[in-house]
C-alpha cells in the first residue's frame, strides 16, 4: 500500500498529494485515525481524504486503515503470505495452489477487458517482438521468447537495464516491446518506455495498472495480484503474467494465421 502511493504522488491533486504524504511521513498514525484526524493533520478537508482513498483505488477510508495495518503488520512466514510457520506441509500446499487458484479466477474475471485483440492485430503485423522484465520477471520474459519465437517473428528477451534501455533507443514503429514488472515502479522500465514510445514502437505493459509504467505504455495488459513482493518471492503474481502470455500468444498465432501453424508445425517437426 504505502508502495503505491509513493508511485502516485506525481498524478494526485495538491489536496490529495497533501494527505498521501503525510500518510507516507506517518502511516502508523493513519491507521489509527478517522478520516477527521487524518483532514485536520493534513490542513485539507475530509472530502479531498475520501478522493484520495478513492484515487487509490480503495471503497474509502476504512479500506485505507486496513491496508495500512496489514503493510505494517511483520508477517508470521517469509515463506508465502497465506502459510504460518504452524502449518502441516499438507495444509501448506494446500494454500499455495489455492492462492494460485484464486488469483487465476480473478483474471479471468477481467479478460474482457484486456487488449487481447488490438495487441495481436498489432504483432501480426510487427517486424519483431521483444519482451522484457528484471528480476522474476525476466524469466517469464524469457518463456514468452521461448513460445514466440515458433510464430516465425523474430522474437528477444531482455532481462538487464542496459539491454533494454539501448533496445529502446533504436526500437520503432516496426518493433512490439513488451514489458513485464509486477508493481511497475522500476525506474529502468518506465524510462525505456517512454523512449520506446517516443520512437514510435507498439509498447505494451503486463502491470500494475495503477503504476507509471502502464501510465506510459500504448496499452496495459491490468494484472493487480495483490501479492506483496516486496517480502515474498512472486508466486500468484508470476502465474498470472505467464498465463497472460500463454493467452497472447494464442491470440497472436491466430492473427497470424496459416503462417503461424506452418512455423509451429515444422518447429515440432525438426525435433523429430
Amino acid at each position: 500500500m504505502l508502495g503505491q502511493i509513493n508511485q502516485s504522488l506525481g498524478r494526485l491533486s495538491r489536496a490529495e498529494s497533501q494527505v498521501a504524504e503525510w500518510v507516507l511521513a506517518h502511516p502508523r498514525q493513519a491507521a489509527e485515525s478517522t478520516v477527521a484526524e487524518v483532514a485536520k493533520a493534513c490542513a485539507t478537508s475530509e472530502p479531498s481524504v475520501i478522493r484520495f482513498c478513492r484515487r487509490m483505488g480503495l471503497s474509502g477510508f476504512r479500506e485505507l486503515t486496513l491496508r495500512l495495518t496489514e503493510a505494517l503488520s511483520q508477517p508470521g512466514s517469509l515463506v508465502h503470505r497465506d502459510v504460518s510457520a504452524g502449518d502441516s506441509t499438507s495444509d501448506a500446499t494446500v494454500k499455495v495452489v489455492e492462492a494460485a487458484i484464486k488469483s487465476l479466477i480473478d483474471l479471468r474475471s477481467q479478460l474482457s477487458t484486456m487488449p487481447f485483440d488490438l495487441v495481436a492485430r498489432r504483432m501480426a503485423e510487427a517486424r519483431q517482438f521483444v519482451f522484457a522484465g528484471l528480476g522474476a520477471s525476466g524469466h517469464v520474459a524469457s518463456d514468452a521468447c521461448h513460445k514466440f519465437f515458433r510464430l516465425g517473428t523474430p522474437c528477444s528477451a531482455l532481462i538487464e537495464p542496459p539491454s533494454i534501455r539501448q533496445f529502446a533507443a533504436i526500437a520503432d514503429r516496426r518493433d512490439v516491446m513488451i514489458l513485464i514488472s509486477k508493481t511497475g515502479a522500476t525506474a529502468n522500465l518506465r524510462d525505456a518506455v517512454q523512449t520506446a514510445y517516443d520512437n514510435g514502437a507498439f509498447v505494451v505493459a503486463i502491470t500494475d495498472p495503477a503504476s507509471e509504467l502502464a501510465a506510459t505504455a500504448s496499452v496495459t495488459f491490468a494484472c493487480d495480484d495483490r501479492e506483496d513482493t516486496n517480502i515474498y518471492t512472486p508466486r500468484s503474481s508470476r502465474l498470472v503474467h505467464l498465463a497472460v502470455i500463454d493467452a497472447l500468444h494464442v491470440a497472436t498465432a491466430l492473427a497470424l494465421g496459416d503462417s503461424a501453424a506452418r512455423n509451429l508445425r515444422r518447429s515440432k517437426d525438426a525435433l523429430l
